[in-house]
């Protein structure tokens, strides 16, 4: 009997490394192949990706653009905690993950989904620091390229030859 209790938890133990997601930081992109949780649109410029953990060992969501992910999270706000982590990548080198509460950011970039903010390391001649960055993103709201999929209960539309559409 502990013989068998002793593999099923060596078992365990083996499935739970399995696991390629950290308890905490950000974790790998597959770009082209994944989707913002925010728009549904595929993530393809690392300069710009973002991802938020509501808190440590939870699922990580993945955005193609930092104003997406500031406006999932508004809409999450009872989730969001002091435990929250938000992570971007630097838009130089769109290989180095930042703390994005920590970043700073500079304007008029050209995005993904148009909030025009890219994130670096150090403050820079007129970055913004997270808080006001979050507030023009919030002020702005979804941009044209990136609003949410409508939800909604209705049936698809059937045209005159009783095909959806």
């Amino acid at each position: 009997m502990k013989i068998k209790l002793l593999l099923v938890a060596l078992a365990v133990l083996m499935l739970a490394g399995c696991n390629d997601e950290n308890a905490t930081g950000p974790v790998e992109i597959k770009y082209d192949r994944e989707v913002c949780e925010y728009c549904k649109m595929i993530i393809s410029d690392p300069r710009f990706a973002a991802e938020v953990r509501l808190k440590k060992g939870a699922t990580v969501f993945k955005f193609d653009d930092l104003g997406g992910a500031v406006l999932w999270l508004e809409t999450k706000k009872q989730s969001e905690t002091p435990e929250t982590e938000i992570w971007v990548r630097d838009m130089k080198t769109g290989t180095k993950w930042l703390d994005a509460k920590k970043a700073y950011y500079l304007g008029k970039q050209h995005s993904p989904m148009d909030y025009g903010f890219g994130a670096v390391e150090s403050k820079q001649n007129g970055s913004l620091n997270f808080t006001q960055m979050r507030q023009r993103v919030i002020a702005h709201g979804s941009t044209s390229y990136c609003a949410p999929p409508p939800e909604t209960s209705e049936q698809p539309s059937l045209n005159a030859s009783g095909k959806k559409g």
